[in-house]
């Protein structure tokens, strides 16, 4: 299994770290130009559409300015010859009609496929649909979502119909690493690397598993030290996972 380390942006005083990062996932919204020489050089990269963040900040953003957001991502994804990318899977606010056309736009502008992200919303027949037509896709709506363990309780169906179909499966914003044994996605990502600095809590990994050992001030003094050393843990745990999981 690739555990894709993902938001990396923002933390460029890790970037020796970073370096060192064998699979990744960024978001076109936040990615940076010191990032792209790294990117090209990682063994695996994902990008994101961004199109989570967009909504989750509430933008009052018209049809005009998601057509202007989609020729910007084509023109990255052209002019950085990415690979792997996923849709914009925004059905809660353009519909899932417009997400077809917007996620067929891409694949004629670029001359390659989109990895489609299945929501629960879009029913069993539709991620079956999407095994048939694409060789990735991913589920979403687990990372912050209140009906997270509900999708949880569907992942060995839906993996299972995956791997059956010759389709590899990638599970968006998922890095339990307590249950990554279980379920056996192709690829995830993690943001859990980050969580030190801003919670006070320092990470290792043991061998199997990453384990957080927490602060009563719940505050890191030197967050920046604390980030690194969490990089350095999860990019051990990516070594075990691709070996192992």
């Amino acid at each position: 299994m690739k555990v894709c380390l993902a938001s990396t942006a923002d933390r460029r005083y890790c970037v020796e770290e970073v370096k060192k990062i064998r699979y990744m996932l960024e978001s076109f919204y936040y990615i940076e130009d010191w990032q792209i020489p790294i990117i090209k050089k990682c063994d695996f990269f994902l990008l994101d559409s961004g199109a989570f963040t967009m909504f989750s900040k509430g933008h009052n953003l018209t049809e005009k300015d998601w057509d202007n957001y989609v020729d910007r991502y084509i023109e990255f994804i052209i002019k950085n010859d990415i690979k792997y990318f996923f849709e914009l899977d925004v059905d809660r606010i353009l519909g899932l009609e417009k997400v077809e056309e917007i996620r067929n736009k891409i694949e004629k502008e670029t001359g390659k496929k989109c990895i489609p992200v299945w929501h629960r919303e879009r029913g069993w027949e539709y991620f079956k649909k999407m095994c048939d037509e694409y060789e990735y896709v991913a589920i979403g709506g687990i990372a912050k979502n209140p009906d997270g363990k509900k999708i949880e309780k569907l992942f060995p169906k839906i993996i299972k119909y995956a791997h059956d179909h010759d389709c590899k499966i990638h599970g968006l914003g998922y890095t339990s690493t307590n249950k990554l044994p279980i379920y056996h996605f192709d690829s995830v990502d993690s943001t859990n690397w980050k969580s030190g600095g801003r919670f006070g809590s320092l990470q290792k990994f043991n061998g199997k598993n990453i384990i957080t050992y927490s602060y009563k001030d719940k505050r890191a003094k030197n967050y920046k030290q604390i980030d690194i050393h969490n990089l350095r843990e999860w990019i051990k745990y990516q070594d075990y996972a691709e070996r192992y999981l």
